[in-house]
């Protein structure tokens, strides 16, 4: 599994209906499991991005799809980063 992190930030219809963004991360989590995926952590931030989320899913197009299908419903834009746990960092390293 790969993981990823994704910035959120809200567009104007998403902050116009941000009462109902608990309801569109329960979505999001249903959507990643579909995927086979999950959700590993999920934060609302201050700063230039809304929310932030640490998501893993078995490959890049995977990331690729969900990304394109957040963006097309029009409440977030998105910014996503493949993310190496500390294993894989070692790991990585050590192949030097």
């Amino acid at each position: 599994m790969n993981t990823y992190m994704i910035l959120f930030n809200y567009t104007e219809q998403g902050i116009r209906t941000v009462r109902e963004a608990g309801g569109r991360l329960d979505g999001l989590k249903r959507t990643l499991e579909e995927l086979g995926g999950n959700v590993q952590s999920f934060y609302l931030t201050m700063g230039p991005y809304d929310t932030v989320a640490v998501v893993t899913l078995p490959d890049d197009a995977t990331m690729a799809k969900l990304a394109l299908s957040l963006g097309a419903v029009g409440n977030v834009r998105t910014l996503t980063m493949r993310a190496f746990p500390e294993p894989e960092y070692r790991a990585i390293l050590a192949s030097l």
